[in-house]
């Protein structure tokens, strides 16, 4: 048994900047760190495109765990926006989350993101292009470090906080329970205790999160899930948009159902990438800053969201049940031709390999109107549609969709405004809270903590 001051569980963003602040502001409190996967120089995937080429479902995902969490591998992209990315503002308020981001950013900027540029969408005349086609697109600042410089910062990171916070790899948490004074930490016979901790398992731990609120009793509300496509296409496309904005986010409400779709992780001459979650491969995407890294496609996900409440509530189950039959089919990412998608039939390897887009992941040709439902599908198609509006060549016949992508969400904890439980002392942070969504919001909710505690 150890005895700390601050024990934090899993070591992504939220994490990462939870130790960075509490090393800053309280370098006595004796800290440690507890995170299921490797340490960022041995996160591999084995996935090489030669001898392997599609996921093997490792026990413990390479690309989802490790220091950096999912994060660490998918273009680094920080957008400091309240309009997106999660609802930390609803706890600390906007100006502060505000703040909050703009710090993160300039530990990412002393770090190692000095060369890297801020976008944003303020004065942009394509606000007005997407109001006049039916389109929103959202404000935000980003800040883009790539795959490539965002894996920089985060080594340089790990150094400044490697003498003065003790971490433990490959080292899976199995429980959580309050006692005299703090909290034990469990795994398997082996007990750590602490005055304070600090939980940030993103959303890879969701089913684990929804495991230690049940036994804490710490009351939880449905929150929603994002199904959808990962689309690829020539990035002279989206050039006009990506060369001034980088990413665009983008909202369409459809005709047919009103439901609102929108873009997600805009990746200009990127890749697409497989992810393992839970045992599931969905799709992903990420881009490097270095340009002989890029490819000639950009890649953007279209996400319709799901929220359930009554008789049913299991977001995240429902999203899974619609993986696992696209892994069934397709024995993991499926992908098909628009035009084939159009015209009612599965895509086939000769018809992909005669278009004009190459696919950056091995993937199965197949039908995604076998794995979507029809309302959600129907979704994606009309805001194809639409952003072929002002992205002419948007809905040609080979752009490609991968399917399928899917934005797991944590049950949304009860926290109060120092996003603490009903437990003193005990804090749920990053996206594991369901509070946030993305490398920003998470990050600053780990330095709102840290200073929480630090000022106690």
């Amino acid at each position: 048994m150890s005895q700390y001051d601050v024990i934090i569980v899993g070591a992504g963003p939220g994490g990462i900047f939870a130790a960075y602040e509490l090393m800053r502001l309280a370098p006595r409190l004796k800290v440690a760190v507890f995170e299921a996967g490797a340490p960022l120089a041995e996160r591999k995937c084995p996935i090489d495109g030669k001898k392997i080429k599609s996921c093997i479902k490792c026990k413990t995902c390479a690309i989802m765990s490790g220091f950096g969490g999912a994060g660490a591998f998918f273009d680094g992209k920080y957008n400091i926006t309240n309009d997106f990315g999660g609802t930390l503002y609803e706890y600390i308020g906007r100006e502060k989350a505000t703040e909050l981001m703009e710090y993160v950013d300039r530990i990412n900027v002393e770090n190692g993101g000095q060369d890297t540029k801020m976008y944003s969408t303020a004065g942009t005349r394509f606000k007005k292009l997407c109001m006049q086609n039916k389109l929103k697109l959202l404000d935000a600042s980003v800040r883009h470090l790539g795959t490539d410089i965002n894996y920089v910062v985060l080594e340089n990171l790990y150094r400044k906080l490697k003498d003065q916070v003790e971490f433990r790899f490959h080292y899976h948490v199995d429980g959580i329970k309050a006692c005299e004074g703090g909290y034990e930490v469990r795994r398997g016979d082996a007990v750590d205790v602490c005055r304070e901790c600090i939980v940030s398992v993103g959303r890879s731990g969701s089913k684990w999160m929804e495991n230690i609120c049940r036994e804490l009793s710490i009351p939880t509300r449905s929150n929603r899930v994002d199904l959808g496509v990962r689309v690829e296409l020539p990035a002279e496309i989206f050039s006009h948009l990506t060369s001034e904005l980088y990413e665009s986010k983008i909202v369409y409400r459809t005709e047919k159902f009103e439901d609102l779709v929108r873009t997600f992780c805009m990746n200009p001459y990127g890749s697409v990438v497989n992810e393992n979650t839970n045992g599931i491969v969905t799709v992903n995407g990420h881009s490097y800053e270095d340009p002989a890294k890029q490819t000639a496609n950009t890649n953007f996900a279209l996400l319709v969201s799901k929220h359930f409440s009554e008789p049913f509530k299991d977001s995240n189950g429902y999203g899974e049940s619609i993986a696992r039959l696209s892994n069934m089919l397709g024995g993991g990412v499926m992908v098909q031709r628009f035009g084939d998608l159009i015209r009612g039939r599965r895509s086939t390897r000769a018809r992909i390999d005669e278009g004009f887009v190459v696919p950056t992941l091995a993937a199965e040709p197949g039908d995604l109107s076998l794995v979507l439902p029809k309302r959600i599908l129907d979704g994606i198609i009309e805001m194809i549609y639409a952003l072929d509006t002002i992205a002419p060549g948007t809905a040609n016949d080979d752009t490609l969709l991968y399917g399928v992508e899917v934005k797991f969400y944590n049950m949304e904890v009860e926290l109060n405004s120092r996003l603490e439980t009903r437990h003193r002392g005990l804090y749920v942070i990053g996206d594991g809270s369901g509070v946030t969504h993305s490398l920003s919001h998470a990050s600053a909710s780990g330095v709102c903590v840290a200073r929480e505690i630090a000022e106690d």
